[in-house]
């Protein structure tokens, strides 16, 4: 038994350390574009839930609301460049319908930098108030819809 669970964690051990590679036949920067993505999902799932309760969509819950808030500020400082090369916008070969970066991005990155620092002052604010009230969270949801779209409508195409 005891050699058996030796294998076992030898195993995952060895599992967690081996660096992920991808076939030459994949997409191209495939990891760095999941990762944007799974980036994404969170600060969707987190400002869906804020956004739920700021429509009463969501009984208002202001530890919900706080961490959600927290949540998002958190994302916001995550240093996530490594997920942005060059060269993995939508344009690229071989990520037409996997990505809706437009190649804009990598050319105007002193104005993405603006926005991101925009989208997180107005997290910190939402992250300072979300707890204090329906009226607080939705007093700050306007700014976090602006901070998004700053980088959304610019730079990311949509999906249709």
């Amino acid at each position: 038994m005891k050699t058996f669970l030796l294998v076992i964690f030898a195993t995952a051990a060895l599992s967690a350390t081996t660096p992920v590679t991808f076939a030459q036949d994949e997409v191209p920067f495939q990891n760095q574009i999941e990762a944007r993505q799974s980036f994404m999902k969170i600060y969707r799932f987190n400002i869906g839930m804020l956004g739920a309760m700021a429509k009463g969509e969501l009984p208002y819950d202001a530890e919900q609301a706080s961490a959600a808030a927290n949540n998002l500020l958190a994302a916001s400082k995550m240093s996530n460049g490594a997920m942005w090369p060059a060269g993995s916008d939508m344009n690229s070969e071989g990520l037409e319908g996997v990505t809706w970066a437009k190649p804009d991005i990598w050319t105007n990155f002193p104005e993405v930098g603006e926005k991101s620092r925009a989208l997180t002052e107005a997290l910190e604010s939402m992250a300072a108030a979300a707890g204090d009230g329906l009226g607080a969270l939705r007093s700050n949801m306007g700014a976090v819809g602006d901070g998004c779209k700053g980088c959304h409508e610019p730079f990311r195409a949509s999906k249709d």
